[in-house]
Parts: C-alpha cells; structure tokens; sequence
C-alpha cells in the first residue's frame, strides 16, 4: 500500500470508524481514569473510582451495540476492502465477539475488584500479607473462569484469555516458545556463572538521594528524545506507561533508596512503550487500527530500548555525563564496571529487576500458575508454595516472604490473568528487531552517538505506523521475515553473554 493513499476510502468503513470514536473517547477517559488511580487517587477514593470505572465499561458495551449492524454489512464487501480496512473489520469483530458474550453484569463486577484488588494489594505487598489479598485474586479467578465459559475457546481454556492479550496466540504457542527458551537461558546462564557478569558491583548497595535521582531520570528521558509537550513521568507502586492519545502519553517508576539502575531502567522501559504510542500512524488516529498491535510487540519496544539500546557500552558512554553530573558515587567507576553492573546477572526474586539471561524464567513460572489456575487445578490459597517451588526449579533460589514472591507483581489486582507470557513475546520479538536492524542501520555507533531518529524511523516504518492493521503473527511476517521466532533471542544472547 501506498503511504500516499488515504487508508481508508470505503464508505462503510468511513462511518465505522466515525462510531469508533465514542469508543477511542471511552477508552482515553478509562485510562486517565486507571492511571490517576495509581498515581494520584487516595486510597478510600478506590470503591467510589471502581463504580466509575464499571459504569465506562458498561457504557463502552452499550456503545458497540450501535456499531453492530453497521459492522455486518462489511461482510459482503471484504473483497473490495484494502488492508487497513480489513484490519477495522477485524479489530471491531473482536470486540463484538467479547462485548456479545460477556454480560454487563460481569464486566461490571470485574471493573469493580480490579479498583479494590489494587488498594489492597499495594498494602498487602507492603506488609507481605499474601492472606489479606487472597480473597481477592480467588474472586477474580472465580470470574475469569466464568469469562473464558461465556467466551469459548478452543483447546485449553486460558487460549480464551491469551487471546485478549495477544491475537491468536495459544498455550501451544507458548509451550512452544517457553520450551526452546528455557534449556537455551539454562545454558547460557550456566557458561556466564564465573564471568564478570555475576560479580556483585559495590554500586547494587550504595544509597542515593532520590532528588537527584529523579533529576537523572529527567535528563534520561531527554536523552531518549521524548517530548516535553506529549509526555509526562510520575511515581507510582509499580512502573506502568498509560497512553490517553499520541497527544499525551504518560510512565511512571519508583524509587526504593538503593540500586539506582533499577528505577533507571524502569524509566527507559516505559520510554519503549511511550515511543510506541507517540509514533502511532496519524492517519489511523481515532480508528480501531490506530493501536498498537498487541500486548507482545508493545512489550518488544520496551524491552527494545531497555536492554539492546540502554544496557549496550554506547548508551553507558552518552549517559555517562549526566549519571556523573547528578549521582556523585558514580564518579569512580569506569564505563566498564557500568557496563557489567547494569547487565549483572543474579538468580534474583524479582521479576521487573531480573536481569536478560533470568527474566523468562520469571514469566515462565507465572505462565505455569495462570494456566493451572484457569484450567482449575489450583487453589489460590496453593499458589504461594507453588510459587516459591518453582523458583527453586527454575533458578534455585526460595523467596523469604510474599512480597518478594507472589505479591510482587501489579496484575493480577487488576484481573489481567494472561498478561505475562507477552512479555516473553516481547522478549522474543525484540530479539528479532535487533536482527534485523543491524542488517540496516550502523546500530551500534548510532547508540553511542545518541541519534535515535534512524532507530525510531526503523520502528516507524516496520511496526509503528501499521497500528494494528495486521495480527501480530502477520506483521511479524511481513516487518520481521518470519513467525515470532525464539531463536532470535536465544541468537542475542548468545551474541552477547558468549563472545
């Protein structure tokens, strides 16, 4: 297709996507809505935000109604439909499909916990009080058994919730995926045991100020090229990027006192996905496809910047300056002992701090919890000790208590069961883009420059300005040679851990 051509010229498709706007309108609210509730909210606000929440909901379903006879009279004109019109069709059929088979009821109880669960988790992983969250994650398995029922599904039932996260994607994909990546990461993780990279840096204990950390990490952004007139950064329990338009995108990260890398690279992760949905397609702004793709490919452009640019020798020399201009400690060390305290690999408990060559054995343990949970084999009240079992199995260390185990993460508050395998897809499919680009772009000395624009150019071109025009299966095809494909990762890290 033609850059040049409107993308969409079918006069069906033009009144779809003229509907889809009090949809595009409910979905920006809802956002504003759900990122004020982690950032800003008090915490008694959380009952009276999940009726709120509810109420969009309820009112995004009603909405869609109206598009469904409209949305029937393209069935006779796919052949005459180019590809960005074929994707509205697919992306409204989807949401057909989930807003006809779940009733209000359910989405509203949903909406609900989720603006609860939350409060209460981030008091619960505070106190490392699994007991006092547990009624709330058993509700939510409760009513994510009952969705996937109303859904349907084919095979396992989690493919039901799989698919909401990442098109098309099946517990045989991920046990496909998850079955190469495992014994390669063991194996690589085994060769670097006695190297540099699991040499503990006196920088992991060394406290800092958080001024002046917050000061580093606004200078970073910079650094990164984003706009001061699109995007913002705040402070939140847990890092998250929260898209209201490709006007206005925001992050946030923490600070925990120690270990500066670990809200600095929090801060280059959200970037990814910031960068993502300001370079959406314009031309698709508003419409169903103006979207990123998937779950999967979003996670790809986090991980992206985070690990291939940000922990790369080039990106350590630009940002060297700005590190020595606001943390002091950081004067003694040389680009080298940066380089192998931001890459340090450790048998570590936390997911969103673990390193390259351990962090899918994070999203493999979780993967194995949701589809047990899901298929009904599990109890919550099981789910601690299987937790801390498996990470025996997968990198032999037990966590101590549950904030360091299974209330470390966010998502399961929120009812996103089937949420973390895609960051492995992302893992995956970043590893991709980082074969294909350097087959294009003098990547590394771009890096070091700080000249991001080919780099973001790239991404426009391959990923961004496509939406969700394509599944991610197809796009991956038609931008990245070839199915999403583990070997790529296992290529880079290999490339990187090995030579």
């Amino acid at each position: 297709m033609n850059d040049e051509d409107p993308p969409f010229s079918s006069q069906v498709i033009l009144e779809l996507n003229q509907k889809f706007k009090t949809q595009w309108a409910l979905g920006s609210a809802e956002s504003l809505l759900a990122w004020d509730l982690e950032v800003n909210m008090p915490p008694k606000g959380s009952a009276s935000r999940g009726v709120v929440l509810a109420e969009v909901s309820l009112l995004t379903q009603k909405q869609m109604s109206e598009i469904y006879p409209l949305l029937d009279k393209t069935d006779s004109k796919q052949g005459d439909l180019n590809d960005y019109e074929k994707g509205v069709v697919r992306i409204l059929k989807r949401k057909q499909k989930f807003f006809t088979k779940i009733p209000p009821y359910l989405l509203e109880r949903e909406r609900k916990l989720a603006a609860e669960a939350y409060v209460i988790w981030r008091d619960a992983r505070k106190r490392s009080d699994f007991k006092t969250f547990q009624p709330y994650l058993e509700k939510f398995i409760e009513l994510k058994r009952e969705e996937v029922d109303k859904l349907g599904y084919k095979g396992h039932p989690y493919n039901a919730l799989l698919d909401q996260f990442e098109e098309d994607f099946t517990v045989e994909d991920a046990d496909r995926m998850f079955a190469k990546l495992v014994p390669a990461l063991k194996t690589i993780l085994a060769k670097v045991q006695k190297s540099k990279y699991t040499v503990d840096s006196p920088l992991v204990e060394m406290s800092y100020d958080e001024d002046a950390l917050a000061k580093t990490n606004r200078q970073l952004v910079e650094v990164l090229g984003m706009p001061k007139d699109k995007f913002r950064m705040d402070i939140s329990a847990h890092p998250f990027e929260a898209p209201m338009s490709r006007e206005d995108v925001r992050i946030t990260t923490r600070y925990e006192g120690t270990d500066f890398r670990r809200s600095l690279f929090s801060v280059i992760h959200e970037s990814g996905h910031a960068i993502y949905e300001l370079q959406l397609n314009e031309r698709l702004q508003f419409s169903p496809i103006g979207v990123a793709v998937s779950n999967g490919f979003h996670e790809s452009q986090s991980r992206f910047w985070e690990n291939v640019v940000g922990r790369s020798r080039g990106f350590i020399r630009l940002i060297r300056p700005v590190l020595q201009g606001n943390l002091n400690f950081v004067a003694p060390f040389s680009d080298e002992d940066l380089y192998y305290y931001f890459n340090l690999v450790r048998l570590g408990m936390i997911r969103v701090d673990a390193d390259e060559l351990t962090y899918n054995f994070h999203t493999a343990l979780r993967y194995e919890l949701e589809k047990k949970m899901i298929g009904g084999e599990v109890s919550a009240s099981e789910l601690p000790e299987i937790w801390n079992d498996k990470m025996e199995e997968y990198l032999g260390v037990r966590p101590l208590n549950d904030s360091e185990g299974i209330l470390q993460d966010v998502h399961w508050s929120h009812g996103d069961i089937g949420y973390f395998p895609t960051y492995t897809v992302g893992n995956v499919i970043a590893g991709m883009i980082w074969h294909n680009i350097r087959k294009e772009l003098s990547f590394e000395e771009l890096i070091q420059s700080g000249d991001f624009n080919p780099v973001k150019k790239w991404l426009y071109v391959k990923i961004h300005k496509w939406g969700a025009t394509y599944s991610p299966k197809e796009l991956a095809e038609k931008s990245l040679g070839e199915p999403i494909n583990p070997d790529r990762l296992i290529e880079y890290l290999k490339w990187k851990y090995e030579s």
